[in-house]
């Protein structure tokens, strides 16, 4: 038997964003155009997405 409680779940704010491909819940979230990836898997995937990296 555990002495403290399951910790709540989060409806709003960063604790409730989960990257779709990793699954990770602490690093930035790139949410915007609804991608909701954390941006580690952004970057491996972005090209593949039609994202162009212009210099």
């Amino acid at each position: 038997m555990g002495k403290y409680h399951k910790p709540k779940e989060r409806k709003f704010g960063k604790g409730s964003r989960r990257c779709k491909r990793c699954g990770s819940k602490g690093s930035t979230i790139i949410r915007r155009y609804n991608l909701n990836l954390c941006r580690q898997c952004f970057r491996e995937s972005a090209e593949t997405l039609g994202f162009k990296k212009y210099l």
